[in-house]
């Protein structure tokens, strides 16, 4: 899942609209007993979505390289035990670039419309939203991705979009729960950074949960990152660094992947180096970033002590039952040992390979695709997999912690969570470090 780390790393993605269609997906009534597109007797078609780093390897330090072929090794373990309830699963390899949304955009159109697929599973990226709105809504089409909020989720039908990991604002909720048991912010005042694609996170989950800690609070930055061009975003905050000073801010809630980057994070610790730092943005993005600042030789480390709510360490998931499974999988098709999470692979032009970041996609995504239309059994049309995933309940996450649950209103899956804090110290790499228990946390 640390793709989007590398690709906001490159560049920030432009804000494009798809013209919205009508969704006749229902949950409700008699069991429909057709076969959805995509599905035959035999076959299952799936659509794979992979980002092309070929436009971005200029601009990042870490690579994917054969990523069918990974994902590919998968699909022959699902098709050689059984398939997804007989039938065979049949990928279908699309790869885009992610600078702007206008690839993704109409790579949608070509999986549901040219190509009609049943699901799309991977990378796809789209931090407006539109490009995941335009599967789902638009064409009805199931999709398993990262990078979610659930404001991009709720503006297609419940349940045909599936996040194997936590939405921020669900995450916002948590976090602060667990801040506040520890009084980890006693005595400070915080404000909050953050972007316009992400203000719905901000409104809806952000202030409403920071109200609940009882400390002061700062302004409230949004910025406008729109394009490549960030000189304006800039700007901007570099006006609420000295607003933030004369408020005595001391603590910073950081919301959204784009303001989560280096650039903005390097300027807020270099102009305030003591505030500390708590964000919602997905923990495996954050901790690259610290990565990378880590194999630039970036010192003091920018993110270092910055503060989520996540699961599993990288060294636990690495010992876990998980990892084995996916790891097992992955060298019993490929003949190849998996590297895992802190093994650092040597690429191409000084580059290194993230080689365990695509094992554990393609294992995540494609098993919980099989778990899930499996249970829905002999006709598998998007009416069906919404009254599954409905009522589905506790569900393996494999790419993740040991709990884990879907059901109504709940289409992303993490329920294993604690306090860490990012340790460019820990391992070759950095990573977080657990502050608190692991618990089970299905709410918010």
């Amino acid at each position: 899942m640390t793709v989007a780390a590398l690709l906001v790393a490159a560049t920030f993605l432009a804000s494009c609209s798809s013209s919205p269609k009508t969704s006749t997906t229902t949950s409700g009534g008699a069991q429909s007993t057709t076969l959805g597109r995509g599905v035959t007797a035999s076959t299952i078609k799936v659509g794979v979505s992979l980002v092309d780093f070929n436009c971005i390897s200029q601009f990042v330090n870490q690579i994917r390289v054969n990523q069918d072929q990974v994902y590919q090794a998968f699909f022959n373990y699902v098709n050689s035990h059984g398939g997804v309830a007989g039938r065979k699963l049949v990928p279908d390899f699309q790869s885009f670039c992610p600078i702007g949304n206008a690839q993704a955009l109409a790579l949608c159109t070509k999986f549901a419309e040219d190509d009609g697929v049943f699901a799309v599973l991977g990378n796809f990226v789209d931090f407006t939203g539109d490009a995941q709105t335009c599967l789902a809504k638009d064409h009805d089409t199931v999709l398993l991705t990262f990078q979610l909020t659930q404001a991009i989720m709720s503006q297609s039908p419940p349940g045909l979009i599936i996040l194997p990991g936590e939405t921020p604002e669900r995450t916002d909720g948590i976090l602060v729960s667990l801040l506040k048991k520890q009084g980890t912010l006693k005595g400070k005042k915080i404000a909050i950074l953050s972007e316009v694609d992400n203000q719905s996170v901000v409104t809806n989950a952000v202030q409403p949960a920071l109200g609940k800690l009882g400390i002061p609070t700062g302004s409230t930055a949004i910025l406008d990152v729109t394009g490549a061009d960030t000189s304006a975003a800039q700007a901007q905050l570099d006006s609420f660094i000295e607003r933030w000073k004369s408020e005595n801010v001391s603590a910073l809630f950081v919301t959204g992947t784009q303001v989560s980057s280096q650039q903005f994070i390097e300027k807020v610790r270099a102009q305030m180096p003591n505030v500390a730092l708590v964000t919602d943005t997905d923990s495996t993005v954050v901790q690259g970033y610290g990565q990378q600042e880590k194999q630039a030789g970036r010192v003091p480390n920018p993110y270092e002590g910055i503060l989520t709510a996540a699961g599993p360490t990288s060294q636990e998931y690495d010992q876990s039952a998980n990892w084995r499974y996916c790891s097992g999988i992955y060298q019993q098709e490929t003949g190849k040992v998996a590297p895992n999470a802190e093994a650092v692979v040597p690429g191409p032009n000084g580059k290194t390979l993230d080689t365990y970041g695509s094992i554990n996609d393609a294992c995540q995504l494609v098993t919980m695709f099989h778990d899930i239309a499996s249970r829905v059994g002999t006709y598998l049309n998007t009416d069906n997999w919404v009254r599954t995933v409905d009522s589905f309940g506790n569900i393996r996450n494999v790419g993740d912690g040991q709990y884990a649950s879907l059901h109504t209103g709940k289409y992303d899956v993490a329920d294993t969570f604690r306090l860490e804090e990012f340790d460019s110290s820990i391992g070759a790499k950095g990573q977080y470090r657990p502050l608190t228990p692991l618990e089970d946390i299905t709410g918010s």
